[in-house]
């Protein structure tokens, strides 16, 4: 057998082998060792030295014959492979595009989380800092330095959840606050504070063991109740619009000296009268007053030197008041349908 018939015997061999191939895997294989740079068709071209000078031409072309025809078999086997592969995965992929069509439902954001963030934009913008604080409190920070100490009777109203070691769930957000004046170097301080607080409460409608709060305080010299009703105009002019007017009526509160319920004339009405303001024109919105001298100087503040305003707003109050919604409760149901309504 010459070499020419050698290289023909070999091209016979790989298309027969080639059309025993049933996969990727042993197209791999066949390739490795007909075609791949060490496999049998390019190893006989190694063999064209040992051949007489006549017969080189004769086998080159042989040799090429079966390179160009096995590879061109190849192709063709590995494009036949993979339409296989693709009509079996879409076989089992394939999507009755006649089915009903599944709709996703976008979400809304709860009004408790957007009185959050509008009430603190409102403050960010008048250059007050946000400290949100720790749910969890000592009863130093969350009564003593607030001026509450153990047989104030205003604790009554503030019965909350205690752990085994002392500590407790905030009943208002106010605590930071004496962090802050701890911690803050004894400067001047603008800061609002966002949070949920716990009071061992019935749940009713207006009632709740959990709900948030918002406190401020302001430190600094010369600090009047003229700054205190200032902010606070401002504060409702663009929280509830700008004809609002407030009214400051005495009140108590153990952190301030002297404190005020905040009033606002009624959103609804314009202080004519109506149902949410229960025909007065005004709508109770928060509490505030001056910092009392006895905290400032607990929290390391020389009272001759340093005054201060603090005040507390109700966020489910806002909410309940700028949205008409009749129950707390509902804040926290985790109903979808009632997000629907924001």
């Amino acid at each position: 057998m010459t070499m020419a018939e050698m290289a023909k015997a070999l091209k016979d061999k790989a298309l027969a082998a080639l059309n025993g191939v049933a996969d990727a895997f042993s197209l791999d294989g066949f390739f490795s060792s007909y075609l791949a740079k060490k496999g049998e068709i390019n190893a006989l071209m190694s063999k064209m030295r040992e051949i007489p000078n006549e017969e080189k031409a004769e086998f080159g072309a042989a040799v090429n014959e079966a390179r160009n025809e096995v590879s061109k078999a190849f192709e063709e086997k590995k494009r036949a492979l993979e339409e296989a592969a693709l009509a079996e995965k879409l076989k089992h992929e394939a999507i009755d595009i006649t089915l009903p069509g599944v709709s996703y439902t976008q979400g809304r954001t709860n009004p408790f989380h957007a009185i959050i963030d509008e009430v603190t934009d409102i403050f960010l913008s008048m250059g007050f800092e946000v400290c949100e604080g720790r749910e969890i409190e000592t009863d130093r920070f969350n009564f003593e330095l607030l001026n509450v100490p153990q047989d104030h009777p205003s604790r009554d109203m503030q019965d909350t959840f205690y752990f085994p070691d002392g500590r407790l769930l905030r009943t208002q957000t106010s605590g930071e606050q004496a962090h802050r004046m701890i911690e803050g170097g004894k400067g001047p301080i603008r800061m609002i504070s966002p949070g949920k607080v716990y009071r061992h409460d019935d749940d009713d409608a207006t009632h709740s063991h959990q709900f948030g709060q918002i406190e401020g305080l302001v430190v600094d010299k010369n600090i009047s109740i003229a700054n205190l009703k200032a902010t606070l105009e401002l504060f409702a002019k663009k929280m509830f619009g700008e004809k609002r007017e407030i009214r400051m009526r005495s009140s108590y509160f153990p952190f301030t000296e002297p404190s005020v319920e905040v009033d606002v004339s009624c959103f609804k009405c314009g202080g004519s009268g109506c149902s949410t303001c229960k025909g007065t024109g005004w709508i109770e919105i928060l509490g505030a007053g001056m910092v009392n001298p006895h905290v400032l100087e607990m929290c390391g503040y020389d009272p001759e030197v340093y005054s201060g305003f603090a005040f507390g707003i109700g966020i489910e109050r806002v909410a309940m008041l700028r949205y008409g919604i009749d129950d707390i409760r509902r804040f926290y149901q985790n109903d979808v349908r009632f997000l629907k309504d924001f």
